[in-house]
């Protein structure tokens, strides 16, 4: 593979996180049971299902989301406000609009962009030769350890003010690779997959921990995702797909195994 097309591959990758949009409450099935708002990044929008609402626009929140499934399984109200490409601050300002003291139950989702994980999910990707996986790696770990704590302390005060009395429940992340690659257009190395295995259990750690200081709940996918990752069967996540921003993301059957996990907190 010659560098333009390398270079089409790594610009590509980039575009796993998109724009960020206009955030908007979805009324799910009507019930009397409560209020829910799933707030976060692509992971809760929906991502990688490869259907969304027509009217979410950027945010690409998609029908088959677990917070969808969930709202339905238990009866409530809700208000859909996850958005493709959000970080902590993006929700903390844009997402909270719907929450109030009668809210019942609240789920996020998010982290994953402020540490970068796209762009170094791209870098990975690229041989050796041309991207510096370790380097890369080491920088969102950095944010992870050293700038993203404060960040979710902040996002978790806004939403108890907001949602005084909601359950919150906080949705980690799942590991994507198993270690092999088999993916004729990425060159992950077992390496570069276990240094970014390695960042999603940082990642979650780190989440977890901020979660419990705040009293809320945490949903850890890592083991039901097990034997369901990047080119395993089944495959619960995506792995370089096309359109570009479906690339590592769940798939149907991923936020079905969300939706199993989260919903065991909701009720």
């Amino acid at each position: 593979m010659g560098r333009s097309r390398l270079s089409t591959v790594g610009i590509a990758f980039l575009g796993v996180v998109a724009a960020l949009g206009t955030m908007t409450a979805f009324a799910g099935p009507a019930a009397a049971s409560g209020q829910y708002a799933a707030l976060g990044d692509s992971y809760a929008s929906g991502v990688g299902t490869r259907t969304y609402y027509s009217d979410s626009g950027s945010c690409y929140r998609s029908p088959a989301a677990y917070a969808v499934t969930d709202a339905s399984r238990i009866g409530a109200t809700l208000t859909f406000n996850a958005c493709s490409g959000a970080q902590t601050a993006d929700v903390q300002n844009n997402q909270l609009t719907g929450l109030t003291s009668s809210t019942r139950w609240v789920t996020v989702q998010v982290g994953g962009n402020d540490a970068g994980f796209s762009s170094v999910i791209t870098t990975c990707a690229e041989p050796a030769w041309l991207g510096d996986c370790n380097s890369a790696v080491s920088g969102a770990q950095n944010i992870i350890r050293n700038t993203l704590p404060g960040r979710l302390d902040a996002l978790y005060n806004a939403i108890r003010s907001h949602a005084t009395t909601a359950k919150v429940v906080v949705v980690g992340y799942p590991r994507l690779f198993n270690g092999e690659d088999c993916n004729a257009a990425t060159f992950f190395s077992p390496s570069d997959e276990s240094l970014l295995n390695q960042t999603a259990d940082l990642l979650d750690s780190t989440t977890s921990a901020r979660a419990a200081a705040h009293g809320f709940a945490f949903v850890n996918p890592e083991a039901a995702f097990t034997g369901h990752a990047v080119c395993d069967s089944p495959e619960w996540l995506n792995g370089l797909s096309n359109p570009i921003m479906e690339s590592y993301h769940p798939n149907t059957s991923g936020q079905a195994g969300f939706a199993n996990l989260v919903d065991d907190d909701l009720t």
